[in-house]
């Protein structure tokens, strides 16, 4: 089973989803930001890594957010998000070939990645709390 580390990263209210290159494999489709755990490395580290390596961003890792496991063809995927909060700073991705801001609600309109959804729907519930909360 392959680990995945991924961001949840927030800006006003939106996140970032990055859409998979034509020369990666699952092409096309929209993900959050991470990559693969190295013998070694824990989470944390794996995702400020991997989050240099595809954005050039360096960041602060946050809270644990949720965790998912997926079988796809290649294999299964267990995905650990972690929250991580971006100030308005230039990043550039390297991997990706599209970056787009969402609010949660919106993300639905993307072709995510099956292990991704679970984070969506849980994302999606989270605001509507938080509306619920302030109304």
């Amino acid at each position: 089973m392959k680990i995945v580390v991924a961001a949840i990263m927030q800006r006003n209210g939106k996140v970032l989803i990055a859409r998979r290159a034509p020369d990666q494999p699952l092409a096309g489709q929209w993900e959050f930001p991470g990559g693969k755990m190295e013998p070694g490395e824990s989470p944390k580290e794996c995702l400020a890594r991997e989050l240099k390596e595809e954005l050039d961003l360096e960041v602060a890792i946050g809270d644990f957010f949720s965790e998912t496991t997926y079988t796809y063809s290649t294999g299964t995927v267990r995905l650990l998000t972690y929250l991580v909060k971006v100030e308005d700073k230039n990043m550039e991705s390297k991997v990706h070939d599209a970056l787009a801001w969402v609010e949660p609600e919106g993300i639905g309109n993307y072709d995510i990645l099956p292990a991704d959804l679970p984070i969506v729907e849980e994302l999606v519930a989270l605001e509507q709390k938080r509306i619920s909360r302030n109304t």
